[in-house]
């Protein structure tokens, strides 16, 4: 009877670690990759990466120029991690000046 008063209390934390050893994490949103291709420097719009993309993740500057940050990252403590961004710099007129998009899973 001990015994099983002893697992019963030990359940929620055997389960705790089971479900820590074989979860996973996302942070971020997802985005369409597809629009990508859409990207034209110094002609395509704020306006424009918003309705291909919607609103940015993350909003910062970089060397005196606004980016837009669109990202998902899922980690796993087993099996791949996929993660994919795209950080686009706008200049004073809100025109693209240049972007990074990077993905471990390249469509093919």
């Amino acid at each position: 009877m001990i015994y099983r008063k002893k697992m019963i209390t030990l359940l929620p934390a055997i389960f705790g670690v089971l479900l820590l050893l074989s979860g996973c994490a996302t942070v971020g949103k997802d985005f369409p990759s597809a629009g990508v291709a859409n990207i034209e420097m110094e002609k395509t719009t704020k306006a424009d990466i918003r309705s291909w993309f919607g609103p940015p993740w993350r909003v910062g500057v970089e060397d005196g120029y606004e980016t837009w940050t669109y990202g998902r990252y899922h980690y796993r403590v087993f099996g791949n991690t996929e993660t994919k961004d795209l950080v686009i710099r706008f200049d004073k007129d809100g025109r693209v000046t240049s972007y990074t998009y990077n993905t471990t899973n390249p469509e093919r």
